[in-house]
């Protein structure tokens, strides 16, 4: 707890079994309230670890839902809990838990109310092996973002992230996609809604137990990207809203 704000870190997990208990092991849970994590139907023991390691709230989606879907889940759970701070966190020990303090006193003090943790801030992706064309369409897409969004972000694409409650209650992200879209149909929504969206620099790292999509996918999602960032700039426009904007 931070100034008398609940904190609840949320994991959406798939396939998690490798990474879970290292990544659990370092929640600074001096300020941690409560920690959820989110099994999507996992094809290993993801769960008997969380069970193993004490967290106390595991849901099982029993068919998989996406990444998106997954993240649905939490953040029901974590504001029936009373959350005042989540933090979404991978549990594949992509990124490091140890920046959670940082993240959530931001929040806390009221100096933003979302927080994001960059890779591209203080080159952290290419030091932590991030694949170069990944690297490349990162800078091109939030590029376009930040023009079509009229924002300054150094990247939209972190999966590490935190929210207030505030922000949770007034966005509708049930209303967005399921799949991997579904952050940067969050991202529109928090602009949409006249909030302001935090950075901390984040060191990150690529081996073989990190999650990651494939080329076919990461195309899919470049256009997905794309598509969202048009429909933000239609709608300021007053052209046209989609429904997770309205």
């Amino acid at each position: 707890m931070i100034n008398g704000k609940k904190v609840i870190v949320v994991l959406p997990a798939y396939n998690a079994a490798k990474t879970l208990e290292k990544t659990y092991q370092e929640i600074p849970f001096d300020i941690v309230d409560d920690v959820i994590l989110v099994d999507d139907n996992s094809k290993d023991n993801t769960a008997a670890i969380a069970e193993k390691l004490g967290i106390r709230n595991i849901i099982v989606h029993e068919k998989n839902k996406g990444y998106g879907g997954n993240q649905k889940t939490c953040y029901d759970k974590a504001l029936s809990l009373n959350a005042d701070i989540v933090v979404m966190l991978h549990p594949d020990y992509q990124y490091t838990p140890k920046l959670i303090q940082s993240i959530s006193f931001i929040i806390a003090n009221e100096v933003y109310p979302v927080v994001f943790a960059s890779r591209i801030l203080s080159n952290g992706a290419l030091k932590g092996g991030m694949p170069w064309y990944k690297y490349v369409a990162n800078r091109m897409l939030t590029l376009f973002q930040n023009i079509l969004l009229n924002q300054k972000l150094s990247e939209y694409h972190t999966g590490y992230r935190a929210f207030s409650r505030e922000v949770l209650e007034n966005v509708n992200y049930q209303l967005n996609d399921d799949d991997f879209i579904f952050d940067n149909q969050m991202v529109a929504q928090v602009f949409s809604k006249g909030f302001e969206i935090g950075e901390v620099t984040c060191p990150t790292k690529y081996f073989p137990e990190a999650s990651s999509i494939n080329l076919k996918r990461s195309a899919i999602y470049g256009l997905g990207v794309i598509k969202v960032s048009v429909e933000y700039r239609l709608s300021k426009w007053k052209i046209f809203t989609p429904v997770y904007l309205r």
